[in-house]
């Protein structure tokens, strides 16, 4: 009997030894582990985690609060914005109010012409002018590329119409002159030679009597419009002016097709061989060139 008492007792001090203080095991549990034997021991108290669920629930709450409030905060913003479009005037409206100003780059040649009541645009006059008074001996005009962020500057004061005047020092490196008219041909939204002629021109430049040849591309020039006309006889007087100095500025007929080709004259739809295409381009722009005179002999001037 002595024994048994003996064998309570030290269980239950093994027990008050052994068990962790986990504060958060109730009295009860604690009662329960000393009446239990020393091999029913649990590994850990169940409470914690039966207190914790409520904490969970306010966190999966909140986040599903927070998400719907995401979704109706974006959908305000997408029927803002969808308002806006609506209502925002058209850019035929703002340019008639004088907001938005047509510009000068990228737009078609006859669109600028119109505008400035005339048939060759302001800025390639001014261009031409500068290129001829302190560019036509220098070596590689119009080959020879300028500052691209010069040039781009250039650019933007033309389109914003502001006062120009090409012989400020800004702009003494003739190289962004030539680049800058150069850019102006190459991003007219049709090209100087328009896109209806593109084919004729070439047709005309396979010929093989000269003679014809040149007869073909006069009646074609004659039949351009009055500002793709006019435009295409001043810049390639210009252009004459640069290969009588040849010996100074080394280029040639040849160089100034190879520059000025592709930039002039295009096909509306370039899937053909681009290869062959730019050969008559280039053919082309030599041809006119070279045969100047002839072409717009029986012209004024």
């Amino acid at each position: 009997m002595s024994s048994f008492y003996s064998q309570i007792l030290t269980s239950s001090y093994w027990i008050d030894t052994k068990l962790p203080k986990n504060p958060s095991c109730g009295s009860l549990e604690l009662f329960n582990l000393q009446r239990s034997s020393s091999s029913e021991l649990p590994s850990h108290c169940h409470i914690d985690r039966k207190e914790q669920k409520p904490e969970h629930r306010k966190s999966f709450m909140f986040r599903l609060h927070h998400s719907a409030s995401d979704t109706s905060d974006k959908n305000r913003v997408k029927s803002r914005l969808k308002k806006f479009i609506s209502r925002r005037p058209s850019l035929k409206t703002l340019q008639e109010k004088g907001l938005i100003k047509d510009q000068i780059f990228g737009s078609h040649l006859h669109t600028v012409c119109e505008r400035e009541h005339s048939t060759v645009p302001w800025f390639v006059k001014q261009c031409i002018e500068a290129v001829e008074k302190r560019g036509l001996d220098v070596d590689g005009i119009y080959r020879v590329s300028g500052n691209l962020a010069t040039i781009q500057k250039l650019r933007f004061i033309v389109n914003q119409e502001e006062k120009l005047n090409l012989d400020d020092s800004q702009w003494e490196d003739i190289h962004v002159v030539t680049g800058a008219l150069k850019m102006f041909f190459r991003e007219l939204s049709e090209p100087l030679f328009p896109y209806s002629f593109f084919e004729r021109f070439v047709e005309a430049i396979k010929k093989q009597d000269s003679n014809e040849k040149i007869e073909t591309m006069r009646s074609l020039v004659k039949r351009l419009p009055p500002p793709n006309h006019d435009t295409m006889k001043i810049l390639f007087r210009h252009l004459t002016k640069i290969v009588a100095k040849a010996s100074q500025n080394l280029m040639s007929t040849q160089s100034l097709g190879i520059v000025f080709g592709p930039t002039l004259l295009r096909a509306e739809n370039e899937s053909g061989n681009v290869a062959v295409h730019m050969v008559y381009q280039n053919q082309i722009a030599e041809f006119m060139l070279t045969e100047y005179d002839k072409i717009f002999s029986s012209e004024e001037d």
